[in-house]
């Protein structure tokens, strides 16, 4: 199944179109990390829902491959302005991690290997909007993009989209992560220019 974003057309119909406010089209895929890259072997990986009861239910990389997989065509906005159009990824809807999850929390902590954090409402993550991805451009997701696999959430700016995914902990009220503890945004809106606090 592939999943555009609005207005997908020509590569170069898509160029002449309007980016997010203050944004530029990238030439490669800029790498930018909070610390030092991650190296995960998928013989290690493992990814857990922990619900406010402390309930977990965790999947192992066996578990994920047999998922439901989506192929996804989006755009990708980075907080430092960078734009990527038409970006291809495969993974795993965040949907289908929550179908049988028990939770009434209405907030998500995004985990990493390496301990990086990033909240998001779970309204975010759900209804098609976001997903648990391990190839891009058809090739297995490299450890400098966020390989073995990092959460996709293609419209809110990229540091919402978790490198080196390792699990969500329901949050019943909302928390600030690694970054909206410094002073960036708490919910991150590309359209909206929603970059630091206060935006």
């Amino acid at each position: 199944m592939a999943v555009f974003t609005r207005g997908f057309g020509g590569r170069r119909q898509r160029e002449a179109e309007e980016l997010p406010p203050g944004q530029y089209l990238a030439d490669g895929f800029p790498v930018l990390s909070a610390g030092p890259t991650q190296y995960v072997d998928t013989d290690d990986w493992s990814f857990t829902i922990t619900t406010e009861t402390g309930e977990r239910s965790t999947w192992s990389w066996q578990d994920l491959l047999a998922m439901p997989v989506e192929d996804v065509t989006v755009d990708i906005h980075c907080v430092t302005r960078w734009s990527k159009l038409e970006t291809r990824w495969r993974g795993v809807p965040v949907d289908a991690f929550f179908e049988d999850v028990e939770s009434t929390s209405e907030y998500v902590m995004a985990h990493s290997f390496g301990g990086y954090t990033t909240n998001l409402p779970l309204e975010d993550l759900l209804d098609g909007k976001a997903w648990v991805v391990f190839e891009y451009d058809d090739d297995p997701l490299t450890p400098e993009h966020g390989g073995p696999v990092r959460l996709l959430v293609p419209h809110l700016y990229f540091w919402k989209s978790a490198k080196w995914l390792s699990g969500f902990t329901m949050m019943p009220s909302d928390e600030p992560g690694f970054w909206e503890g410094f002073g960036y945004h708490n919910y991150g809106d590309p359209w909206r220019e929603e970059r630091y606090d206060g935006d």
